[in-house]
């Protein structure tokens, strides 16, 4: 039987902006719901952050995703395994108020896993691993320890697995704890990674500019053999384009119409000529243009902030390269935290 596996879709994400769910609805529309329809899949697992906020969700957010997500699935006849993840549990300490179980309740075909629980999924044990946390860490390993479920699939945040381009997590549980699986399956961390037996399957789309180039999309996973092959998501949001005196009469920018686009300029030998390329970028309708030139880093001489580097991969690797007296990865640690949630505000 084959089964689809999808995680932190982030509903509602980016203050609900139109932009990113028109753009999450081309996958869903052109990639997911397709996909579903040509495999005969009639089992979904969702992995956690299904919705954006822990704090809330506003009525638009909720009604598109009603419409454009469950509705649909309910209507299809598919049954959705849900896990919480941190990013729908109300509270960092305990899954007990969460988003999809307060939310979802309507639909009948909707099954939500506050707690570590052992499903059988086709002919397959599984056991699905919600956020780990303080309520619910000794309940969960000691579930861990007993099992005999061949798979896990959960929201796990483990040491040693790429979290985005340029960061690896360095806190977290050990993976070890994980050992006796055949296969586990995780959401939390956007970016695929996997050591041969855990496998972080990224999510489906774009939402920040260190996820530029990755390739996103979900997977479709065997109960018999225990294999998953993804189907890519060919959609993107957010582009780079090297300048070099390009002539902007053969630049073709409609490919750039709604994105999220950052011109890096390696050569600029005539002014008026790069104006015109801008200018054709904003004919065109491009949502954000941003360009860089000369970024230069004044306080340290030494350190040189690379053009195609994000936010986050700098900032991290300007603290790994300082002097400063503190433990790096705590002061990483934190600033990734302040990052994320700054993001979430824009």
């Amino acid at each position: 039987m084959k089964i689809a596996i999808i995680t932190d879709q982030h509903f509602g994400a980016r203050k609900n902006s139109k932009l990113f769910h028109d753009y999450f609805l081309k996958f869903y529309n052109e990639v997911f719901f397709p996909t579903l329809e040509k495999e005969g899949i009639t089992t979904v697992i969702d992995m956690g952050d299904t919705f954006d906020s822990r704090k809330g969700i506003d009525f638009s957010a909720l009604s598109w995703a009603k419409n454009n997500y469950y509705d649909r699935l309910r209507d299809m006849g598919v049954t959705v395994h849900t896990v919480v993840g941190n990013h729908t549990a109300y509270y960092k300490n305990t899954n007990e108020v969460n988003a999809v179980d307060l939310l979802l309740r309507e639909y009948g075909n909707v099954i939500v896993y506050s707690e570590a629980t052992e499903v059988k999924v086709d002919n397959l044990d599984v056991l699905f691993v919600p956020w780990i946390n303080q309520d619910n860490e000794e309940q969960t390993l000691k579930l861990i320890d007993k099992t005999s479920c061949a798979v896990a699939m959960g929201h796990l945040e483990l040491i040693g697995f790429r979290v985005h381009r340029g960061y690896v997590m360095d806190h977290g549980a050990d993976a070890k704890v994980f050992d006796k699986f055949d296969r586990v399956y995780s959401g939390h961390y956007h970016t695929r990674s996997d050591n041969g037996k855990i496998y972080y399957l990224g999510n489906p789309y774009e939402m920040f500019w260190n996820d530029c180039k990755d390739t996103r999309g979900f997977h479709i996973f065997d109960t018999e053999t225990l294999e998953h092959v993804p189907v890519n998501n060919p959609n993107r949001l957010f582009y780079i384009i090297y300048y070099e005196d390009d002539d902007h009469q053969t630049f073709d920018a409609r490919e750039y119409k709604d994105k999220i686009v950052k011109v890096i300029v390696r050569k600029k030998t005539n002014p008026k000529k790069f104006e015109k390329f801008v200018d054709k970028l904003y004919n065109v309708g491009v949502f954000e243009l941003k360009v860089v030139e000369n970024f230069q880093v004044e306080e340290n001489e030494n350190f040189e902030a690379f053009e195609s580097e994000d936010t986050l991969s700098i900032l991290n690797r300007y603290i790994e390269e300082s002097e400063i007296t503190l433990e790096k990865s705590i002061v990483q640690r934190v600033i990734q935290e302040v990052y994320q949630e700054a993001c979430e505000l824009v």
